[in-house]
C-alpha cells in the first residue's frame, strides 16, 4: 500500500520503527494531491501547491505524531496561514495565532498541513457547493456533492489526499459529509474540545471535530485536542479520559435506543434498509436494542435554523472591510460598508444573515428566537430521558445518500433537510459520532450515527469500534 492510503496510527506506528520518515509521508501525500485534486477540489489554493524543504525534511522523533501531517477546515485559525472561511469577504486574512486545537497539535509534533480544506462559506451549507472557490466533489462519485460543511476535509480523507482532518460541526457538518464520504466523523460533547481559534458560525453550537480512515484515528485525535481552555469560556474544566481504553471490541449487554421518528417518511429506503441492517448486526454482537421516543424531533429544524442564523447573524456582523479582509472603495463610510458585504458574502451566507436579523429585530425576538430556546430545551429534555435507562442511541446520519452537485443549490428547504437526523445533537449538545455502514446500489456510502449522553464520548468510541472491527465498510476504498 502507499503510504498516503494508511491511517494515522500505522503511520505512528512504523515511523516509531524508523520503517519510514515524514518527509517521505509527505512527499506521497504531495504526489497524490497533484494527481487528484484537479478532480476532487478537496483543498482551496491549489495551483501553486510547491512544499518547501522546510515541511519535507522535519522529523520530531521525540514527540507523539512525528510531524506526521493533518489537513485543517478553512475556518480554523492557523498562524500567519491563510484562514478565509471560503469566503471573498476574507480574502487574503492570516491569523496572527493559531487555535487552540491547533497549538494542542503542533505540542505533539504534527505538521500543520499548509493547504486549507474547502468547505461551505462560513460553515453555511450541507453540501460544499456555498465556496467562494466552487463545490468539491465526493471521491465516490464526481458528479456528486461530498456534504457539507466540511466536505472538504472529508474529501481529502476519502480519498486519500489527507491521513486525517479536522471539521466543525454546528449542525451536523462533520458526521454528514463522513456519511456522505464513508470515513468517519465525530462531533465532542458542547466544551469537550476548545473552540478558541474557530471563526464562529453559531456559538452555542459550534465544536471542533476528527475526520479519519478509521475508529482509532479519531480517538487518538480526540486524546490531543480535547481539554479544558480557559481562553475558551464555553470549555468545560473535567477531566480526558485516554479514548485508545474505549476501544473495546465488545458491546454485550449495551443498551441502545432506536428512535422511531427517525425512520418516518423522507428517509429514502435504501439508506433505512442499510440501517436496519446494521441495527440487526449490533444485536448479533450482544447489544439490546429497543424502540424509543424523541417527541420533540419534529421541531428541530426549525429550531436549529432560527437560533444558528440568529447566532451566524451576531457574529457575521464584525466583517464590515475595516480591519481585513475584502474591501470596497468608497468615500462615504456607511456605503462602504453596504457594498462590501453586499459583494463580499456569497447568497446562502446573505439568506442566513437576513433570516437572523429578522428573527432578532423587535417584535419578533420574543415569537421566534425566545420560543425556539424554550424548544431546545424540550429537545435536550428528551436525550435525557432515553439516557436514563439507554447507554447510546443509534440512528441514520442522513436520510439520504450523497446527492448530485447542482440537484439542491436552488431549493434551501431541501438543503437544510439534509441535516435532518444530525441537528438534534448540536441543539442537546451531546457527543454524536458517524462511520460507514454500506452502500446504495450506485455504490454511495451510507454513515451509521450512534450518541451518547454528555462527555461519554468513550460509549461512542465503544460501540463504534465494536461494529467498525466485525464489518467491512471501513477499508473499501473510492476507486479514483
Amino acid at each position: 500500500m502507499e503510504l498516503y492510503q494508511l491511517t494515522a496510527y500505522t503511520l505512528i506506528e512504523k515511523l516509531n520503527r524508523k520503517e519510514i520518515t515524514a518527509s517521505e509521508i509527505i512527499t506521497a501525500l504531495e504526489r497524490r494531491i497533484k494527481e487528484l485534486d484537479l478532480k476532487v477540489k478537496a483543498y482551496v489554493r491549489i495551483p501553486n501547491l510547491d512544499f518547501s524543504a522546510d515541511y519535507k525534511n522535519i522529523n520530531q522523533d521525540n514527540t507523539l505524531l512525528k510531524s506526521l501531517p493533518i489537513s485543517i477546515k478553512d475556518n480554523i485559525c492557523t498562524e500567519r496561514n491563510n484562514t478565509e472561511c471560503c469566503s471573498k469577504i476574507l480574502a487574503g486574512f492570516k491569523p496572527p495565532y493559531d487555535a487552540t486545537v491547533i497549538k494542542k497539535l503542533k505540542e505533539k509534533g504534527a505538521l500543520i498541513f499548509p493547504l486549507k480544506t474547502n468547505m461551505d462559506e462560513f460553515a453555511f451549507g450541507s453540501s460544499t457547493e456555498n465556496s467562494c472557490f466552487g463545490p468539491s466533489h465526493n471521491p465516490w462519485n464526481l458528479e456528486c456533492v461530498p456534504g457539507g460543511s466540511s466536505g472538504g476535509s472529508a474529501a481529502a480523507v476519502a480519498a486519500d489526499e489527507a491521513i486525517w482532518a479536522l471539521g466543525s460541526d454546528t449542525g451536523g457538518s462533520i458526521r454528514q459529509p463522513a456519511a456522505f464520504c464513508g470515513v468517519v466523523g465525530l462531533k465532542p460533547t458542547y466544551g469537550r474540545v476548545s473552540r478558541y481559534g474557530l471563526i464562529a458560525f453559531a456559538s452555542s453550537l459550534d465544536q471542533i471535530g476528527p475526520i479519519t480512515k478509521d475508529v482509532k484515528d479519531a480517538a487518538l485525535l480526540m486524546n490531543i485536542i480535547s481539554g479544558y481552555d480557559p481562553l475558551d469560556s464555553t470549555s468545560v474544566n473535567i477531566d480526558t479520559p485516554d479514548y485508545l481504553k474505549a476501544l473495546v471490541n465488545d458491546i454485550q449487554g449495551i443498551k441502545i435506543a432506536i428512535p422511531k421518528e427517525y425512520f418516518v417518511e423522507g428517509i429514502e429506503p435504501e439508506v433505512k434498509a442499510i440501517i436496519t441492517e446494521a441495527i440487526e448486526k449490533l444485536k448479533t454482537l450482544g447489544a439490546d436494542c429497543q424502540e424509543v421516543s424523541l417527541p420533540h424531533t419534529k421541531y428541530a429544524v426549525p429550531v436549529y435554523y432560527i437560533i444558528a442564523t440568529a447566532e451566524a447573524s451576531s457574529n457575521l456582523a464584525r466583517f464590515d472591510g475595516v480591519q481585513y479582509g475584502f474591501r470596497e472603495k468608497s468615500s462615504d463610510l456607511i456605503k462602504m460598508y453596504k457594498k462590501t458585504r453586499q459583494r463580499g458574502f456569497g447568497e446562502e451566507a446573505k439568506r442566513r444573515i437576513i433570516l437572523g436579523t429578522f428573527v432578532l429585530s423587535h417584535g419578533y425576538y420574543e415569537a421566534y428566537y425566545l420560543r425556539a430556546l424554550k424548544v431546545r430545551t424540550l429537545i435536550k429534555q428528551d436525550f435525557d430521558f432515553v439516557f436514563k435507562d439507554f447507554d447510546c442511541i443509534i440512528c441514520p446520519t442522513s436520510p439520504t445518500a450523497a446527492f448530485k452537485i447542482g440537484e439542491k443549490i436552488d431549493q434551501p428547504l431541501k438543503m437544510y433537510l439534509s441535516d435532518i437526523y444530525t441537528i438534534s445533537a448540536n441543539l442537546a449538545g451531546i457527543p454524536a459520532i458517524s462511520v460507514p455502514c454500506g452502500f446504495t446500489k450506485r455504490g454511495l456510502p451510507v454513515g451509521l450515527q450512534i450518541l451518547a449522553k454528555p462527555f461519554n464520548e468513550p460509549m461512542l468510541f465503544q460501540v463504534a469500534y465494536t461494529y467498525e472491527q466485525n464489518t467491512p465498510w471501513h477499508k473499501m476504498k473510492p476507486k479514483l
